[in-house]
C-alpha cells in the first residue's frame, strides 16, 4: 500500500512556524511528508531534517522530498531529537514541528494492526519493531492492562475489559484485532455501547500509546525541542487527544512562566523571567471546511510557542 497521510492544519501549522528561506527546521514526525514538503518548498539556503521511525514513512518521505536538496530524511524516534540534530551538525533550529497523529496509512492498512474495523494480527508498532500489541495483550498482568486502559484511554470500564482479556487468553492467545475488539465490546455494558462511537476506540488508543511509548517520547522531546530553538525560533505541536494536549499545555506554561515571588514582596528576588511566548492562548483547531474534507482533523489541536530567551 502506498504511504498516504492527509496533513492536518497544514496552512495553520506552516504559518505558525514563520519560515525563513535561510532557516533551519526539523519535522520530528514526517509521516507522509505533507508538512515537510511545504517547509522545504519555502527554503533556499536553509535546511530541513525530516524524522520518522516508521520505515514506510521514511521511504515515502525520502521519495517526496527528493526534489528538495535542502531536505534530509532520517529514520529515528523524535524522543532522540537532540542526538539527531547533533548528528546532522545542527546546534540550533529556527522551527520544530511535531504532528502527533497516527498517519492515514497506518490506520487504513489493515496489516499494521491499528484498526478495530479490519481483521489483522495485533501489532500497532509504528516502528515495525519491538514490543507489539500482541505482546501487551497476552503478556501484561490484569492490573497493568487496567492502568493502561484507564490512564491512556480514559476508559470507564478498564477493569472489566482487562478482566475479560485475561480470562480469554487463559484458554487461547488473543491474536487479531477483531478478536480483541469483540472482547472489549462484550465487556462493556450494552447501554454504554449505544452511546455512540466504536466501543473499542478508547482501548485501542490506549494500547497503541503504550506499545509505542508515545507519551514518554513526547515528555522527553519537549525540553529537547525547546532547548534546540534559536531565540525567535518556534515550536509547533499538533495533538490529537487530551493527554497529549495537557502535557504540551503544561510544559508551555513552564516556558512562559515569569516571576514566582509572593505578591507581598516589594521586588523580585527569584530572578525568573519567561523563556517563551505563546502565539495564542487557545489552541488552533480545524476549520469547518477542513472538517468536511477530513473527519480525522476533528480532535486536532495546534499549539505554538516562540522562544524569547535562552
Amino acid at each position: 500500500m502506498e504511504f498516504s497521510h492527509v496533513s492536518v492544519l497544514l496552512h495553520e501549522t506552516i504559518e505558525s512556524l514563520s519560515i525563513r528561506p535561510d532557516g533551519v527546521y526539523i519535522d520530528g514526525t514526517a509521516g507522509g511528508a505533507g508538512h515537510s514538503c511545504e517547509i522545504a518548498s519555502r527554503l533556499t539556503t536553509g535546511r530541513l531534517i525530516a524524522i520518522d521511525k516508521d520505515p514506510d514513512a521514511v521511504r515515502a518521505a525520502s521519495e517526496r522530498l527528493a526534489p528538495f536538496p535542502q531536505a534530509r530524511v532520517v529514520r529515528e524516534d523524535f524522543r532522540n531529537l537532540r542526538a539527531v540534530a547533533e548528528a546532522q551538525g545542527i546546534l540550533r533550529a529556527d522551527g520544530i514541528l511535531l504532528d502527533l497523529g497516527v498517519s492515514s496509512q497506518q490506520l487504513d492498512d489493515a496489516a499494521r494492526g491499528f484498526s478495530y474495523h479490519s481483521d489483522a494480527p495485533l501489532d500497532m508498532r509504528m516502528s515495525q519493531s519491538g514490543m507489539s500489541a500482541y505482546d501487551l495483550v497476552n503478556g501484561y498482568d490484569e492490573r497493568s492492562i487496567t492502568r493502561i486502559l484507564r490512564d491512556y484511554g480514559e476508559e470507564r470500564f478498564a477493569a472489566r475489559i482487562a478482566r475479560a482479556i485475561v480470562q480469554a487468553r487463559s484458554s487461547h492467545p488473543i491474536e487479531t484485532t477483531l478478536q480483541l475488539a469483540e472482547l472489549i465490546k462484550e465487556a462493556i455494558p450494552a447501554a454504554t455501547r449505544r452511546e455512540g462511537g466504536h466501543p473499542a476506540k478508547r482501548s485501542f488508543q490506549a494500547i497503541r500509546i503504550e506499545v509505542n511509548g508515545e507519551l514518554t517520547a513526547l515528555e522527553g522531546a519537549l525540553d529537547q525541542a525547546f532547548d534546540l530553538l534559536s531565540v525567535g525560533g518556534r515550536l509547533s505541536i499538533i495533538t490529537f487527544h487530551s493527554l497529549e494536549d495537557r502535557m504540551v499545555k503544561r510544559r508551555f506554561a513552564v516556558y512562559t512562566e515569569g516571576c514566582t515571588c509572593p505578591a507581598e514582596f516589594p521586588v523580585c528576588v527569584c530572578g525568573k523571567t519567561p523563556r517563551g511566548r505563546l502565539l495564542a492562548k487557545k489552541p488552533v483547531t480545524a476549520s469547518e471546511e477542513e472538517l468536511a474534507r477530513n473527519h480525522r482533523s476533528r480532535s486536532a489541536k495546534l499549539r505554538c510557542i516562540e522562544k524569547i530567551k535562552d
